[in-house]
């Protein structure tokens, strides 16, 4: 199956591809350092094939060896995004088919992109420093020499060496996961090294890995099932962790079985990091991570492992050629996530699930209206253009938006999923196009429905929803308010309230959302920014009636923010944009850092808008302690980049 170039790596995967990778690796936390060598098993795609090339981001290359004999590399000109071309020459006279063994040393250096390295204050335990990786999109390079391309899917075996435990993306060899913690060793003292394998191919931004001093516990599972959950966290949080996702996890998964091809990583574990991982879940493969933020204690943000453990199938199954086709990976786990908590919970949850992300989808794409190329759900990527200015909510819910209306246009989800579950088959293991997503449907439904489907299909307004901009979908979606009436009604109160400015004489009383969930509340707040700024005196009543103040929710409290910041020029706005800063760098008292990319650059970009110096100095004073991927984007955000 041809692939286009992909316009963000400069790796020649179309003549000679990586197929698996060994990596034998020391970690030193005193040199802040990922070292040893990567032994790439390639396969020759083209005849003759002179060299590999391979993404490399400030890596220290050292030696190379090519089928047991020392090698020639060159690192070309560093480029801002795309970093250094690797190149090694290889053996003459190779044939489409041959494989060829080159093996790296190399160590990553303090400039490396995907890892952050964490002091022992900055965990929960403050006993043991900490490290973790985030490879999506592009960062893999700079945590090992790669062919980092989604295009490009590898196995790969790792060994690592280390005084404290390490997780990969990967299942655990040795020592065993419900064994003694770091193999019985003395953690932070004795070097214990660690065995994963992955047998299932992956796009390299799959890679990860966390090291520091976390505890195991399996979660229960299901009878007649053959994969296993399990949760890691540090020994502090483990107790939280496990009650806060034993209930659900085991169960989302078989849920998901039920409409999918079976579960093929074996293991689906979920790793709780520190404060400042910047996304809400990364799906890595066999090994979710996953924020603290979730951590709330009513298990009702549990439902991020519903996406996560989506991308399975689309994603780390089903995976998007480039960053172009981004959609494809988003779009299809925010659709099939919010389908399952339809199996789970009822219809009105789902649609509550589109209504929640339909704000969102509005907040991303007037965020755009500068750069309306990212208002597409199919991004034309310029060579060596960062994929991570385009990042935001638009390929999640305008894609998400567009499968919904797919749905409906062909029938409902009685017909819409068995061409899901064969989409998914047709694909699984493969990279793809959208363009080959719309072939395949076009196909899958002149076998299964003839004229009156292609009718359908041919009457979607395709070119509006694929490479559309502004501010509003092709078609005006509705969904199911079922859930949101009561919280609508709420919002509408407290806008009437503005009339009475003395607000002892207001009516408002904490049981007005003592029957609201934590969504619906996010809905009652997200409702009023639909209306004028309230006044400064009902903000801080709405603030302490319903604890929003004080809530440690932080989906509820940045929204609460939001509503106290929506007229930068407001009174409001000036009281509370110094707390707003204070909240999201942890200087509040609590020493929580919000670093989940969801809270930290929006907020910071809210405080900007009241007041410019104060964000400035603010993030400053505060941004070693973000991971170096929303250091960069708030850098941006706050034009400092």
């Amino acid at each position: 199956m041809d692939l286009p170039y992909d316009p963000s790596t400069q790796s020649n995967w179309q003549d000679v591809a990586s197929e698996h990778v060994d990596f034998d690796w020391t970690v030193d936390f005193a040199k802040q350092t990922i070292s040893g060598s990567a032994t790439h098993l390639l396969r020759v795609k083209k005849d003759n094939v002179k060299e590999v090339v391979f993404d490399a981001v400030t890596l220290e290359v050292t030696k190379v060896i090519i089928e047991d004999r020392p090698g020639s590399f060159e690192l070309g000109p560093n480029h801002a995004v795309m970093g250094s071309p690797l190149r090694i020459l290889l053996p003459p006279s190779r044939k489409v088919g041959d494989q060829i063994r080159v093996q790296i040393f190399y160590s990553t250096t303090k400039d490396c992109t995907a890892v952050q390295w964490l002091g022992k204050e900055q965990t929960q335990g403050q006993t043991f420093p900490f490290m973790f990786s985030q490879c999506q999109p592009i960062y893999a390079r700079s945590m090992a020499p790669l062919q980092d391309s989604s295009s490009v899917k590898i196995t790969y075996n790792a060994k690592v060496a280390c005084v404290l435990p390490v997780l990969l993306s990967a299942i655990r060899v040795s020592p065993p996961s419900d064994g003694p913690a770091h193999g019985g060793k003395e953690i932070g003292k004795d070097v214990v090294t660690y065995e994963y394998k992955q047998p299932v191919p992956i796009p390299p931004y799959l890679i990860a890995i966390a090291v520091g001093n976390f505890r195991y516990r399996a979660l229960p599972g299901v009878e007649g099932k053959e994969w296993s959950t399990g949760i890691w966290a540090e020994p502090e949080l483990i107790d939280a962790a496990y009650w806060e996702f034993s209930e659900d996890t085991s169960k989302f998964l078989a849920t998901a079985e039920k409409i999918l091809p079976p579960y093929r990583f074996g293991v689906y574990d979920l790793l709780v990091l520190p404060p400042s991982f910047p996304y809400g879940g990364m799906e890595n493969a066999c090994l979710t991570f996953l924020t603290p933020t979730l951590l709330v204690g009513d298990r009702t943000l549990v439902d991020v492992v519903v996406h996560e453990l989506t991308h399975s199938w689309f994603g780390n199954g089903v995976t998007q050629a480039n960053s172009t086709h981004f959609w494809l990976n988003e779009g299809w786990t925010t659709y099939i996530e919010r389908l399952l908590l339809q199996l789970l919970h009822t219809p009105a949850d789902r649609g509550f699930s589109f209504l929640i992300g339909f704000k969102a989808l509005q907040d991303s794409l007037k965020a755009y209206e500068d750069r309306p190329k990212y208002q597409r759900l199919v991004i034309d990527f310029e060579t060596g253009e960062d994929p991570d200015d385009a990042y935001s909510r638009v390929p999640y819910e305008k894609g998400a938006n567009f499968l919904l209306h797919l749905e409906r246009m062909l029938g409902g989800l009685d017909v819409f999923l068995p061409y899901i579950y064969d989409y998914v088959s047709t694909f699984m293991g493969k990279s793809i196009t959208t363009e080959q997503w719309k072939k395949h449907l076009y196909a899958y439904f002149e076998k299964h429905g003839g004229e009156e489907k292609i009718k359908a299909l041919n009457s979607v307004k395709w070119d509006e929803w694929l490479y559309g901009e502004g501010l509003k979908l092709p078609v005006e979606m509705v969904y199911d308010t079922a859930l949101a009436r009561e919280a609508f009604s709420l919002a509408e109160k407290w806008d009437a309230s503005r009339s009475q400015p003395d607000v002892s004489k207001l009516d408002f009383k904490e049981s007005d959302v003592t029957s609201f969930n934590a969504k619906q509340k996010i809905v009652f707040l997200e409702k009023l920014q639909s209306y004028a700024a309230l006044p400064p005196s009902h903000i801080k009543h709405l603030g302490e009636v319903y604890s929003f103040l004080s809530t440690p929710n932080a989906e509820l409290r940045w929204r609460f923010y939001e509503v106290a910041l929506l007229d930068p020029s407001s009174p409001a706005a000036k009281e509370f944009a110094p707390a707003a800063a204070k909240w999201v760098t942890g200087t509040d008292g609590t020493g929580i850092l919000r670093g989940r990319m969801k809270f930290c650059r929006p907020t910071f970009r809210a405080v900007a808008k009241v007041d410019k110096q104060l964000a400035l100095e603010t993030f400053a004073e505060n941004k070693q302690s973000f991971h170096p991927i929303a250091r960069r984007l708030i850098e941006k955000d706050l034009g400092l980049a």
